[in-house]
């Protein structure tokens, strides 16, 4: 059996354990698929059935939330928490609070957590969790009430030896703040298990900053590699969002202009450039919606829909906001439009195919048209660099299966 076939059988026996999963089918299928010469010039990988295990979660919780609102009612939402590999370390992995939580994507998440974790040097494992309520329109004691409640649950299977969770969409500074605190009431001790805290009761300073940065620094890298930078150039930023509002001010202070951002509502564009300050005040303060924004500055124009955002001519597109933001269509349309880089912040940063010529490395041979039935699923590039990296990830994990 060929090394292309083994990738095929491991990814075909994933479908049909987890059927109705699209998300998690999607990210295991991209990492496989990259993973074919790494496989083929490493041959102990299969034999040790790395890949098997890579694929399956040690151990899965879901659980019910239930909370009173401010009108006295009962609410019931489901929470997850997805401890997937602990090879090299105690799990380690955000919090989403998002209706599109369900299995699958916290799975995803969790899965692709064990390359970004590994990839560190650090001894961390991976894990992710959330549940499908949505903070937005809830008061403060509304959401206070909720992450009590999900923290009474989900204090039974973490701490800081264990599991280690943190933030993610829909779980900023003020529900860490909740959550910990509960937490620490539960356990009576203050212990290092949730990251993201803010720096006035243990957390880290630069923590808000990292992720919309990193974006950046990568970005820069990839525009050095093509004798540019981010000097002049119109960027398009998606979400508005921790991710988002930090990889605008990077940016801007690397001399690029941000014309538009965007909520799960529609997106805003400033010709003048996005003002940071404003939408601050909305996100992190106000805690409205982007439409605000038109009401604050003359001249600038909100428009209904998300997705439109990749509409708007620029040179650099940065989505911040949530997974698969990009599809062929919309990528056609960002080239057609002028944009000549694409950087994503949540996950491994990948290019969509109609940009790969961007780079001036190949993209992994492995890419070949695939002979499964993910065949018609949009897919995302993976770069061979990307690959290499796997690799070394495969590596400290095998490793540490075997001890």
């Amino acid at each position: 059996m060929s090394s292309r076939e083994y990738i095929d059988r491991v990814y075909d026996d994933v479908v049909k354990r987890n059927p109705s999963q699209p998300e998690f089918q999607q990210a295991v299928y991209e990492v496989l698929t990259s993973l074919v010469p790494v496989i083929e010039r490493h041959p102990e990988y299969r034999n040790a059935g790395v890949l098997e295990r890579l694929v399956e979660p040690e151990r899965m919780i879901a659980f019910r939330v239930s909370w009173v609102d401010d009108n006295n009612t009962v609410r019931v939402n489901r929470g997850f928490r997805v401890q997937y590999n602990s090879a090299i370390g105690p799990y380690k992995g955000g919090l989403r609070f998002h209706p599109s939580v369900n299995a699958s994507v916290i799975k995803f998440l969790a899965f692709e957590q064990i390359f970004k974790n590994s990839l560190t040097g650090q001894p961390i494992g991976a894990g992710k969790g959330g549940a499908d309520f949505d903070p937005k329109g809830k008061s403060d004691y509304e959401v206070m009430r909720f992450c009590q409640s999900f923290m009474t649950e989900l204090a039974k299977h973490i701490g800081a030896d264990t599991d280690i969770p943190a933030g993610d969409i829909g779980v900023g500074s003020r529900e860490i703040g909740y959550l910990y605190g509960q937490y620490k009431r539960l356990r009576n001790e203050f212990t290092g298990a949730i990251t993201g805290k803010a720096p006035a009761y243990g957390g880290s300073h630069g923590r808000p900053e990292a992720t919309g940065y990193g974006l950046c620094y990568f970005t820069n890298e990839m525009l050095h590699d093509a004798n540019t930078s981010f000097e002049g150039k119109k960027v398009v930023v998606s979400g508005s969002g921790n991710v988002a509002i930090y990889a605008h001010e990077k940016a801007t202070q690397l001399g690029a202009k941000v014309l538009a951002m965007s909520d799960s509502g529609g997106f805003i564009y400033d010709p003048e450039g996005v003002k940071l300050d404003v939408v601050r005040d909305i996100k992190e303060h106000r805690r409205g919606r982007i439409s605000e924004y038109e009401k604050a500055v003359p001249g600038s124009v909100y428009t209904e829909g998300a997705r439109g955002i990749w509409a708007v001519p620029c040179d650099v597109a940065l989505p911040c906001a949530t997974q698969n933001e990009i599809d062929g269509e919309s990528a056609k349309l960002l080239v057609k439009n002028g944009c000549i880089c694409v950087a994503e912040a949540l996950t491994c940063p990948r290019l969509p195919r109609p940009l790969r010529y961007f780079r001036k490395t190949k993209p992994c041979s492995a890419r070949a048209k695939p002979q499964t039935r993910a065949a018609s699923r949009p897919r995302r590039l993976r770069c061979h660099r990307t690959a290499c990296a796997i690799h070394g990830a495969l590596k400290r994990l095998t490793q540490s299966f075997a001890r």
